[in-house]
């Protein structure tokens, strides 16, 4: 199969509708990162997807909407929160977990009875879901595993003879994919994944919004999980990543004794100053080490880093989706000074 690469005129957004309408698979562009676009209600192009992303089976998809209202067409409930969260942040970078009904097959919703819904506000994935006529599963459009895509070109370069077309919607937004959530109660949101709408933006609507523990701790592997990047190694590039947690001061002492050939380190904007190592900056603040984390993951695979030691952002705010995400590149392992 040959990948083609569709611009974002209307033209090219029909074709690329009518790819997915026809079963097949596209990348599409999202404010978060971009995605790998499936009919959801089709269990065959579903199917599609997860053979593309070598992703596997028990790891559900998210399923993207037009509009909200959409949402009590797949779902058997919609609690209160849900639709008052909805008029805050749809269309935005929030998914929510609601039972589902049997419009969505079990393999779309990784075998579980529940569903993640979001509305995207990139305007390129939202007119192809209304030129599409269906709604679309979209987990993010790089190898499982592998850091997410947020161009076109990480695209091409990871689904290239393995999709239809990937259109080209420009750079992501906001660099991580979507905060993900469920409803332990009517008043209390618990984060499975973190994103760019923050636990604090959440209480802003919610009387008590809990952090799950896998977001920061491994999960069995035998345990289903609600939120895609709950399980498994994520977003890892080929070179070894160690996250370091430490100020700029000990960051630097301790690439002293751990500098060698093949080494890289990861540093925040504005600390790489006279700094002696092969390096990359990642961002001064957590919205811009969000924004531009999983392109460096990908330069640095491209500049042949064998290991990489990047000083760990902030766990608060934006800081925590950048946090969790650099984690589980890592592995887990965390070197605190």
């Amino acid at each position: 199969m040959e990948t083609i690469l569709l611009s974002s005129s209307e033209p090219d957004l029909a074709k690329a509708a009518s790819f997915i309408s026809g079963g097949e698979i596209v990348g599409i562009p999202t404010e978060t990162v971009y995605g790998l676009g499936a009919d959801a209600t089709d269990p065959e192009a579903v199917r599609k997807v997860f053979a593309a992303k070598g992703r596997p089976a028990d790891n559900p998809l998210i399923v993207h909407l037009a509009d909200f209202s959409q949402a009590k067409d797949y779902t058997t409930s919609i609690p209160e929160l849900a639709k008052v969260l909805a008029e805050r942040f749809c269309p935005g970078p929030l998914t929510m977990v609601l039972p589902k009904n049997d419009r969505i097959p079990m393999v779309t919703s990784g075998g579980l009875d529940t569903v993640g819904i979001r509305v995207p506000s990139h305007p390129v994935m939202h007119r192809i879901i209304e030129l599409s006529g269906t709604v679309i599963a979209a987990p993010s459009a790089n190898t499982s595993g592998y850091p997410s895509p947020t161009a076109a070109s990480h695209v091409m370069r990871d689904m290239n003879g393995k999709i239809a077309a990937v259109v080209d919607g420009g750079e992501s937004k906001f660099g991580v994919e979507s905060t993900v959530i469920s409803f332990d109660d009517d008043h209390t949101a618990r984060i499975l994944r973190p994103g760019c709408v923050t636990r604090e933006m959440l209480l802003e609507v919610c009387r008590d919004v809990v952090i799950d523990k896998a977001i920061l701790s491994e999960v069995a592997a035998g345990e289903k999980v609600s939120s895609p990047g709950m399980k498994y190694k994520h977003y890892s590039p080929k070179a070894h990543i160690i996250m370091v947690e430490a100020s700029a001061e000990d960051f630097r002492s301790f690439a002293d004794e751990h500098c060698s050939d093949g080494t890289y380190f990861l540093l925040y904007t504005g600390d790489e100053e006279d700094f002696p190592y092969k390096y990359m900056t990642y961002g001064r603040t957590s919205e811009e080490q969000a924004h531009y984390l999983f392109s460096r993951l990908r330069e640095l695979d491209e500049a042949g880093a064998e290991r990489v030691y990047v000083r760990a952002p902030s766990s608060e705010g934006v800081g925590l989706a950048v946090y969790n995400r650099l984690i589980r590149a890592a592995g887990f392992e965390v070197i605190r000074i």
